[in-house]
């Protein structure tokens, strides 16, 4: 679908792709065992949605059904959202500010399509009081399209195979995290950390 597809696109072509992204993470959401408060990061290339590569061919219209999506999921569970911005804003998130994480230093930042990505920007008009910070660390992970959010996780990351693995056109992975083990061959673990 290119660009200009979507953005005609009749109102059940972005309805199907918000469906997909809100499965995707209710699969994550429950995959990863995420309690309400929790964090997850989300980075998502419109451009790679539509079929084109990341970063040329942002499309607001998709974002905006996108996050409407992740956050109808999200919202659901009392699960948090952090938007992942693109590599033109570095990759800082965009996020509530109530849920911004101990220590975090705000940025001053606004995302726009074409610096900062259609999904991220959808996040701060979205949100009710958007902040961005240039590092978090999330208990979980949602990427559409190649975003690079392995960043924005805790250690240790695992990999969470979805069964809704494209979103569009976009390939869909997922991490969820979890404690590190320390100790040794003595060591006893805690299974519900696992």
């Amino acid at each position: 679908m290119t660009r200009d597809e979507m953005t005609q696109a009749e109102p059940t072509q972005a309805a199907e792709l918000s469906r997909q992204a809100e499965a995707a993470m209710d699969e994550l959401i429950a995959a990863a065992k995420l309690t309400p408060g929790r964090l997850v990061v989300v980075g998502c290339s419109t451009s790679e949605v539509t079929g084109h590569k990341i970063g040329s061919s942002s499309v607001p219209a998709l974002g905006e059904a996108l996050f409407a999506g992740v956050r109808a999921a999200a919202d659901r569970a009392g699960v948090r959202i952090a938007a992942q911005c693109c590599e033109h804003l570095n990759r800082a998130v965009i996020l509530e500010r109530d849920a911004l994480p101990a220590g975090a230093d705000v940025v001053n930042v606004v995302p726009q399509p074409k610096a900062g990505g259609s999904f991220a920007t959808a996040a701060y008009h979205g949100f009710s009081d958007p902040v961005a910070v240039e590092h978090i660390r999330a208990d979980a992970g949602l990427d559409i399209g190649g975003t690079l959010i392995g960043m924005h996780l805790r250690e240790v990351a695992v990999p969470v195979r979805l069964a809704q693995n494209r979103i569009g056109e976009a390939v869909v992975l997922a991490a969820r995290t979890r404690p590190k083990f320390i100790g040794g061959v003595r060591a006893a673990y805690d299974e519900r950390l696992l």
